[in-house]
C-alpha cells in the first residue's frame, strides 16, 4: 500500500509539473512575441542599421520610379518568373527606395538606378519571429493570434483580481523586500500600460486570426472560395491573362494619382504579373491625419485611373480593417509614436518577465520549487534577446543566405536543454552578462565598421548602450535570502 501511495505522488508530481512547464511554455511565447515586437516597431530604422551606406533619397519622381523598374525587372530576367513586382517609395523612417521581385530586393538611387541588393535578412527574422514564430505562416499566425487573445484575458483577468490596482498605481515599495517590489512593479506597469498593451494584444489577435475569419467568410458566403472572401476588403483583381507584353507605365500612374489626390503620399507601387497582358498596378499612398495603413488605388497597364479601393471612404468594416496594422506596430505620428510604442513593449515584457517570476516564487513559498522551470524562465528572459543577437553576427559572418530562424531556435534549445539537465540558480546573473556585454560589443563593432558612414544608425548604437546599462542594473545580483512568515504574508497579500 505504502507503495502503491508513493508512486501516486510520484504520479501526481509528475503531471503538476507537467502542467507548470505547459503554464511556463505559454508565457514564454508571449515574452518572445512581446520582445520581438517592441524591437520591430522601428524596423525600418533597423533596416538602416542592418545596411549602412546605402544612397538615400526624399522622394523618388514618377521618372525614375518607371526606369527603376525598367532596371531591375532586366537584372532580374534570369530568375525565377515574377508574380509581383513592388517599389517601396522613400519614408521619412526609410528614405531609400527598394525594388523587388520574386527574386530578391535591389536599392536603387534618385535615378532609379540599382546600386545595391537588399540584405535585410535579420530584421526580417525578427519580424518573422514575432509574426508567425517561424512555423507554417498560416498556423503561426493562427498561434500568434491566439496568444494576443490569451494576452487580453491576461489583462483583463489581471485587474478583476486586484481590486486596488487603479487606486494604488502610484504606490510602490520598492525599498521593502525585493519580492514585494517586484509584486508593485508587475502591478504598477500592468495598470500604466493597460489601455496599450489591450489595444496590441486585441489587434493582433484580429491580425493573426483573420485566417481563421475569412475561411469561415468564405464557407458561408463564397462558396468555400477564399479569394473571393478577401475581396470584400481589399477589392477585386482583374483576370489574369499570360500572354507577353511591354511593362506597365507606372509613370503615368504616379502622376496621375498626384494630380487627383495631391494629399496623399504613395509608399509602395505595385505591380501585378509584369510584363504579361493582364498586368495591372496598384498604388498604395498614405493620407493625412489617417490611421489606416493607406489607401489602394488601381490603374490599368496604360496608367488610366481605376479608381480606388475605399479604404479610406469606404465601409466602416473596410476602413476599421485597415486602421488595424498601424494600429498594433505604430505605424502612425512618426518618431514620438515609434518611442512611446518602444517604451511600452519593453513594460509588457517586464510585467511578463516578473509575473511569471512571481508564479516561480508563489510555487518555491508552497514547497513545489524547481529549479530546471525557474532556469528554463532565465533562459527565455535573457537567452531569447541573446540569441538574437547572435543571429545578427551569423548572418555577418555567414552572408544573407545564412539560416537565421534555425540558428535562433537551436541556440534557445541548447541554452534550454542545459538549463534543464545542469540546472544553476545563478543563470540569471550569467546570461544577463552576457547579454549586456553582447549588446555594448556589437553597438561598438558597428559603429566603428558601418556606423560613421551612416549617420542616421548611430541612434540604433546609442539604444543598444543604453540597454547594455539597463540590463546590468536590472540584475543587479543580490543574495538569495530566506523566507520567513511576514514576508511571505507580505508578498502574498501583495500579489
Amino acid at each position: 500500500m505504502t507503495t502503491i501511495r508513493a508512486k501516486e505522488r510520484t504520479l501526481v508530481q509528475r503531471a503538476l509539473g507537467g502542467h507548470a512547464a505547459i503554464g511556463l511554455l505559454a508565457c514564454a511565447l508571449i515574452y518572445i512575441i512581446s520582445l520581438t515586437g517592441t524591437i520591430i516597431v522601428i524596423h525600418d530604422r533597423w533596416q538602416r542599421w542592418e545596411q549602412p551606406a546605402v544612397a538615400e533619397m526624399a522622394t523618388l519622381t514618377p521618372r525614375a520610379a518607371q526606369a527603376a523598374m525598367t532596371s531591375v525587372a532586366a537584372l532580374d530576367r534570369h530568375g525565377p518568373k515574377t508574380s509581383h513586382l513592388y517599389i517601396r517609395m522613400p519614408t521619412n523612417a526609410l528614405p531609400r527606395a527598394v525594388v523587388t521581385t520574386d527574386g530578391g530586393g535591389w536599392y536603387v538611387d534618385e535615378g532609379g538606378r540599382p546600386v545595391a541588393r537588399e540584405h535585410n535578412q535579420w530584421i526580417e527574422f525578427v519580424i518573422g519571429l514575432h509574426e508567425y514564430l517561424h512555423l507554417p505562416s498560416t498556423f503561426g499566425m493562427i498561434l500568434v493570434g491566439a496568444i494576443g487573445v490569451a494576452l487580453a484575458a491576461l489583462l483583463v483577468t489581471g485587474v478583476l483580481a486586484h481590486p486596488r490596482i487603479v487606486r494604488d498605481a502610484f504606490r510602490l515599495r520598492s525599498r521593502q523586500h525585493p519580492q514585494i517590489a517586484r509584486v508593485d512593479w508587475h502591478n504598477r506597469l500592468g495598470v500604466w500600460t493597460l489601455p496599450f498593451v489591450l489595444a496590441v494584444a486585441l489587434t493582433g489577435a484580429f491580425i493573426g486570426l483573420g485566417n481563421v475569419g475569412f475561411t469561415v467568410l468564405a464557407r458561408a458566403y463564397a462558396g468555400g472560395d477564399i479569394l473571393r472572401a478577401y475581396t470584400s476588403v481589399y477589392g477585386e483583381e482583374p483576370a489574369a491573362d499570360a500572354g507577353p507584353a511591354q511593362l506597365p507605365d507606372i509613370s503615368t500612374a504616379l502622376t496621375t494619382l498626384a494630380a487627383r489626390v495631391p494629399s496623399s503620399t504613395p509608399t509602395y507601387v505595385i505591380v501585378h504579373d509584369p510584363g504579361t497582358r493582364g498586368q495591372h498596378v496598384q498604388i498604395i499612398a498614405t493620407h493625412p491625419r489617417r490611421l489606416i495603413y493607406g489607401e489602394t488605388y488601381r490603374f490599368d497597364a496604360a496608367g488610366a485611373w481605376g479608381g480606388a479601393v475605399g479604404m479610406a471612404d469606404g465601409p466602416l468594416g473596410r476602413q476599421a480593417a485597415a486602421s488595424t496594422y498601424n494600429l498594433h506596430f505604430g505605424n502612425f505620428g512618426g518618431l514620438a509614436i515609434e518611442i512611446a510604442y518602444t517604451l511600452f513593449g519593453l513594460c509588457l515584457c517586464v510585467v511578463t518577465a516578473a509575473g511569471t517570476t512571481l508564479w516561480l516564487d508563489k510555487r518555491r513559498r508552497r514547497g513545489r520549487e524547481s529549479v530546471r522551470l525557474r532556469t528554463g524562465w532565465a533562459v527565455i528572459v535573457w537567452g531569447t534577446p541573446l540569441m538574437i543577437l547572435v543571429a545578427y553576427w551569423f548572418k555577418v559572418v555567414a552572408g544573407p543566405t545564412a539560416s537565421l530562424p534555425t540558428v535562433f531556435w537551436s541556440g534557445v534549445a541548447a541554452l534550454l536543454i542545459l538549463a534543464i539537465t545542469r540546472p544553476v540558480v545563478s543563470v540569471d546573473h550569467h546570461l544577463s552578462r552576457l547579454l549586456a556585454f553582447s549588446l555594448i560589443l556589437t553597438a561598438i563593432a558597428h559603429f566603428l565598421v558601418g556606423g560613421l558612414a551612416d549617420p542616421a544608425s548611430i541612434g540604433i548604437d546609442l539604444i543598444l548602450i543604453v540597454g547594455s546599462a539597463a540590463t546590468v542594473l536590472a540584475t543587479k545580483r543580490r543574495k538569495v535570502e530566506r523566507w520567513n512568515p511576514d514576508i511571505d504574508r507580505a508578498v502574498a497579500s501583495a500579489d
